[in-house]
């Protein structure tokens, strides 16, 4: 019952703190260069505080202090991380039109397909395979991630269509990734097609906005 009790606000918040982590919404670039640092120490506290508490069945609150300790340092080594690749990321692309949100525990590299692909097709661009090639060094130098590789579309055409060229384009940029030294262990292709839009697509420039490739980079918390 005690454990019940001490669980149940950790585990609340950590909840909230997951939720301000990844909800799209909130996404954003970073202003403070040490934010992700920060909110990985956080999470990795709030839950390491839990599973502390649940493995010392005997005495809760020590467990929760001993398990609070380890998980902000392993959570604050993931968030200086991103930080870290993040900001490396943001020296080593040429292109303005590529973005990269750190997320607090994930980073979000996001190719508009307009730059990547011509119309119809799922061959990059050898104007943009620079950048593909300098996003695979940078994952080679920092190892203990995965990485998901996700293609969207926008409404126009036929749904299983889109769905079709969204995955041939994911496909396209993981094995120019893959050629540049990225084991294809690490690496998960998904086609979204048109079903994860960012905007309306009642207009152009929403629609422009929906054809992107996400390029989502996740520790693996082996840092």
């Amino acid at each position: 019952m005690k454990i019940s009790r001490f669980l149940l606000p950790v585990g609340l918040s950590a909840a909230f703190v997951l939720g301000a982590c990844t909800d799209p919404g909130t996404l954003r670039v970073q202003d403070d260069p040490n934010q992700s640092a920060k909110q990985g120490a956080l999470l990795g506290g709030l839950i390491g505080a839990g599973v502390g508490a649940i493995a010392n069945d005997s005495n809760p609150g020590l467990g929760a202090v001993a398990g609070a300790a380890i998980g902000a340092a392993g959570g604050g080594l993931i968030g200086n991380q991103l930080d870290r690749q993040a900001a490396e990321l943001r020296q080593q692309l040429a292109n303005d039109g590529i973005t990269i949100v750190n997320a607090g525990d994930r980073l979000i590299v996001t190719v508009p397909n307009d730059i990547t692909f011509d119309t119809d097709s799922a061959t990059v661009r050898p104007a943009l395979r620079a950048d593909l090639v300098r996003v695979g060094q940078n994952l080679v130098n920092y190892p203990n991630s995965n990485v998901q590789i996700i293609g969207h579309t926008d409404s126009d055409g036929e749904a299983g269509y889109n769905q079709i060229l969204s995955e041939r384009r994911a496909n396209a940029v993981a094995d120019v990734l893959q050629a540049n030294g990225v084991s294809y262990a690490r690496i998960a292709t998904i086609g979204r097609g048109e079903n994860q839009p960012i905007a309306s697509n009642l207009t152009p420039e929403g629609k422009a906005q929906n054809r992107r490739v996400e390029i989502v980079i996740v520790p693996s918390g082996n840092a």
